[in-house]
């Protein structure tokens, strides 16, 4: 995820996408991994300030600023 929106910033003026998707499995693994890695951070609806929605009827995407869906796989 923070590859994909590091690429974002490059290429559309360090705007932040709208949002990322991912389903619950993913989720669960993304906070699986941040807490593994000790993270102490405690609203996991977030990353790097950019909201995360979940939803399993997504393969994992990030939506673009200008609305574009980039794949997280």
């Amino acid at each position: 995820m923070t590859e994909k929106l590091s690429a974002h910033w490059k290429a559309h003026a360090n705007s932040y996408p709208q949002k990322f998707v991912l389903t619950s499995t993913q989720h669960e693994e993304y906070v699986r991994v941040l807490k593994l890695c000790g993270s102490t951070k405690e609203d996991f609806r977030t990353h790097m300030g950019v909201p995360i929605e979940v939803s399993d009827g997504t393969p994992g995407v990030m939506v673009a600023a200008d609305g574009s869906e980039i794949s997280l796989l």
